[in-house]
């Protein structure tokens, strides 16, 4: 009898140790999601508003520290480009770490990510986000830059990066400072919240997406149908709506989960394998604004995206799917100040039933807001603030930041509690499944270790040799003289010369021109402010 119950035990114990290693046989595919902004409590929140268990529930298996390289709360730069280079950085930089140059003191030196190393091994690559595509996060993961707020720099890095598959906002980054007014869409006022920023060097990245072959397009039904192995949309002039007011307000915008599902489908038809990243990016936009109602959306939005990713790594059993934060913000809290001496006491009803009977976000609220402000009863209704009271109604009335006092006055009544409007610095929780997944507390420099492992890329040092070589000392060292053209500001140019040898590298580009001749080149060519970094061909 003990025989048997051994045999048995070993079997179990084979079988569970088969379920942990991929298929060396099968192609390698990682999902890679990231909810941006997001700190315990949202998420308990998240589940309590939902009224059911999330699918994010069943793979929690760690927790991860965020940190910065210079503070103990980070930025989404800083924490996306750790993510993704596996190196701490200091905030605003993109793909970039900070590199101690001899003539230029410490400047900004670009480095390889996982998605460049996933390419460089053949397999496909996609890219998702609800911000505009050249935001922070979904920028670390597919550019280098020594500021975040380079939208121009970033969007045309990506556009020549040659990832197969990009979803999301940001259309204004790809379209010249004149565009004609009929290529954008109307936008609802209050849904974007970055400036409106057009192409300073005066270049349509639209049709240059077109060009590279690129099937390019603009609205959820255009993705529902869509197929093959280059894929661009941009479903907004900036970001995607917030999920609670998308139906309403922004119909022609597809879901997180819409453009997750779609994405899978087409990268998995790529027999070698896939990356994609994946960001539920507005958890953070609406925590800066202490909204909870855009928050609660927005954790459930991606919530939804990871049902579509588990289902896929499931049937396939070859996927690695990681999900994390990539820090706290807000410092929200189930249970305030008026819940001191009876929170043991309050039912969840209490937290949950006042946040229900908002249709909109804050933004969505605040974008049917009329000029004088007369329909400010409307406006508070529809964020939850009903009945309103007539003190409260005065507050509203006389308040000088109006979306301030929204906020507080719903917070009060869901007894929910704000630390900053900031972002926080505590460890996040780490979700997993899939064979090679993490566990247990992990630094955030580790995880694109462990994708990297999974999917056998070259190591990133090696790629670094190649990818990103110091123009200057390289063309010097081969008895070129060497400048940086600067003459067009927004597009800079490297030059190299040797008797009749001409060797030029445009900024921002996978490119250089041999003479007359265009070259294209394995990576993109990054200008730091100065020094010029290429790769070798």
């Amino acid at each position: 009898m003990m025989k048997k119950v051994l045999i048995i035990m070993l079997f179990l114990f084979q079988t569970s140790l088969s379920s942990i290693h991929a298929d060396t046989q099968k192609p390698r595919n990682v999902i890679f999601m990231v909810m941006d902004g997001t700190n315990s409590d949202v998420v308990t929140l998240a589940r309590w508003y939902k009224g059911s268990p999330l699918s994010l529930d069943s793979i929690l298996v760690g927790g991860v520290q965020t940190y910065s390289l210079r503070s103990g709360i980070t930025d989404s730069a800083a924490a996306a480009t750790a993510m993704a280079v596996g190196k701490k950085t200091n905030e605003d930089m993109i793909g970039m770490i900070p590199f101690l140059d001899k003539n230029h003191g410490f400047v900004a030196r670009p480095t390889v990510n996982i998605l460049e190393a996933a390419k460089m091994k053949g397999l496909a690559t996609g890219l998702i986000s609800t911000s505009p595509i050249q935001h922070a996060t979904p920028a670390a993961f597919s550019a280098h830059s020594a500021s975040r707020n380079d939208y121009d720099d970033i969007a045309e890095q990506q556009v020549y990066q040659g990832i197969n598959v990009v979803l999301g906002g940001g259309k204004i980054a790809l379209l010249p400072k004149n565009p004609d007014l009929n290529q954008l869409p109307q936008q609802p006022i209050g849904i974007g919240s970055i400036l409106p920023q057009y192409r300073k060097d005066g270049e349509n990245l639209i049709q240059t997406i077109k060009q590279k072959g690129y099937h390019y397009i603009e609205s959820k039904e255009q993705l529902k149908h869509i197929s093959g192995t280059k894929v661009w949309g941009s479903f907004a002039n900036e970001d995607i709506a917030y999920e609670i007011d998308r139906q309403k307000l922004a119909p022609n915008q597809p879901s997180l989960a819409e453009m997750t599902k779609k994405a899978i489908e087409l990268l998995a038809k790529q027999k070698q394998g896939f990356f994609l990243f994946v960001e539920g990016s507005k958890i953070d936009w609406a925590a800066h604004k202490n909204d909870p109602i855009g928050m609660i959306s927005e954790v459930l939005a991606f919530d939804a995206a990871v049902k579509e990713a588990l289902r896929f790594a499931k049937n396939d059993k070859n996927t690695l799917l990681i999900a994390v934060t990539d820090h706290g913000n807000s410092g929200l809290t189930m249970g305030n100040d008026d819940t001191r001496h009876s929170y043991f006491k309050t039912p969840v009803q209490n937290f949950v039933n006042p946040l229900k009977k908002a249709k909109y976000s804050l933004a969505g609220a605040i974008s049917q807001l009329n000029t004088d402000h007369t329909n400010i009863k409307q406006v508070a209704k529809s964020y939850g603030l009903d009945p309103l009271s007539k003190q409260d109604f005065i507050r509203l009335k006389k308040a000088k930041d109006i979306e301030e006092e929204m906020v507080t006055q719903l917070a009060k009544r869901a007894h929910l509690g704000f630390t900053t409007r900031g972002h926080t610095g505590e460890d996040v929780f780490l979700y997993a499944y899939g064979p090679s997944k993490p566990v247990g507390l992990i630094n955030n420099t580790e995880i694109p270790k462990i994708i990297a492992e999974f999917l056998n890329v070259p190591s990133f040092n090696k790629l670094n040799h190649s990818l990103f070589v110091n123009a200057n000392e390289y063309y010097k060292n081969l008895g070129y003289e060497t400048k940086i053209d600067l003459t067009t500001k927004e597009n800079p140019i490297f030059i190299a010369k040797k008797g009749e040898t001409t060797i030029t590298y445009p900024a921002n580009k996978n490119i250089k021109v041999y003479n007359e001749n265009v070259v294209e080149l394995k990576g993109i060519t990054i200008f730091n402010g100065s020094n010029f970094w290429i790769s070798l061909d």
